[in-house]
């Protein structure tokens, strides 16, 4: 049953990483939004026989993945929905990148958890979640770092990749975005999770 359901998850993501590439936007942007989502499809067929997550964490990674293919398609700043959002309610900006960021830290967060709590010493407690929050941060921070690269690298992509719509405080936002995603999941999500991880691996 699990197999199916990891099928399944896998053709919804693949099919949305084909809507994805179809007449995107931009086509260096688009390749540079769904890189991660492409090298995480790779790690985690490589690694399924020897680590299999909880269908909790395959479900988030799946969304996140979507998150990133839709901002690709569009770029960040233009995604229709959000443009609609921001127009109705007249707000500054176009808001999936925040969107976008909040789950960099959010799921990342119960990923983080679960590597830990199944191959590390550590046990449930405020330790564990402290390092969660840290790696989490670690990982904004790099992909930030990822951002900077490019804008020096590749000065006609650099506004579209990183979505600043002229905000001069957009990194600060980001990474603050990934904290609150990363503090939300592990108040909202530890016991569901816990409850995966143990549906999954019995003997845990």
């Amino acid at each position: 049953m699990n197999r199916y359901f990891h099928l399944a998850l896998l053709f919804i993501v693949l099919l949305v990483l084909l809507w994805s590439g179809i007449h995107p936007h931009d086509q260096f942007t688009w390749l540079l939004e769904v890189f991660p989502a492409i090298i995480g499809i790779f790690v985690l067929l490589l690694t399924y026989r020897r680590f299999r997550f909880s269908n909790l964490v395959y479900f988030l990674i799946a969304i996140h993945m979507m998150i990133l293919m839709v901002g690709g398609h569009y770029t960040y700043a233009q995604v229709p929905l959000f443009n609609w959002i921001r127009d109705t309610f007249d707000l500054s900006r176009n808001h999936y990148d925040r969107l976008g960021h909040l789950a960099q830290g959010f799921i990342p967060a119960i990923i983080s958890r679960e590597i830990l709590l199944r191959l590390s010493p550590l046990r449930k407690g405020k330790l564990l979640s402290f390092i969660i929050v840290c790696i989490c941060l670690a990982i904004s921070a790099s992909y930030e770092l990822i951002e900077f690269l490019v804008s020096v690298l590749t000065g006609t992509a650099a506004e579209a990749f990183l979505g600043t719509q002229g905000d001069i405080w957009d990194t600060q936002w980001d990474m603050l975005m990934a904290l609150i995603g990363s503090v939300i999941a592990l108040l909202s999500l530890s016991s569901v999770h816990d409850k995966a991880i143990a549906k999954q691996n019995p003997g845990r």
